[in-house]
């Protein structure tokens, strides 16, 4: 970890076709070795996608829901207090939350085996916009964690 000056955050821009933030970091969450044409056609392809199973409501919104639907408000990081180490629930960030939902959401459609990415990114997608799969699991999961973890909470520092 620097010892230095914190580091600056830079602004995402917005998408060139939906005008979003969030699709531009959805498409940078989906981008590996710098390929950010790939990642672009697999996110525009899940839209399209999304858009073919609910014709009623703009992908955009699915996609601004199921993040908001897989956002932890909770999380656990470990204390090192005395000898032990106690799990700490501590509230999460508005950009740690939408960061989190993102990788999930992501990291969930890419294990789905056997389907091409962009219809695991949109099935992904809409499970969350239902309120349903794995990134919701996930979230759970999290929320559990800090549940029982409560007794520790005065470690917060």
């Amino acid at each position: 970890m620097s010892r230095r000056r914190r580091a600056i955050r830079r602004p995402v821009t917005a998408d060139p076709k939906y005008d979003s933030a969030l699709v531009s970091r959805l498409v940078n969450v989906v981008m590996k070795w710098g390929e950010k044409n790939v990642a672009q056609r697999i996110v525009y392809g899940a839209f399209d996608e999304l858009a073919t199973h609910n014709p009623r409501t703009s992908p955009l919104e699915v996609l601004q829901r199921a993040v908001d639907n897989a956002k932890p408000r909770l999380e656990v990081k470990p204390r090192r207090v005395g000898g032990a180490t106690y799990q700490v629930p501590l509230e999460v960030s508005y950009d740690r939350q939408t960061s989190l939902a993102l990788r999930w959401l992501v990291r969930f459609a890419d294990a789905r085996k056997g389907i091409p990415m962009r219809k695991a990114l949109a099935s992904e997608i809409m499970e969350a916009y239902q309120g349903q799969g794995n990134a919701i699991r996930r979230r759970d999961d999290v929320h559990k964690m800090a549940q029982a973890n409560k007794a520790f909470a005065h470690f917060r520092w």
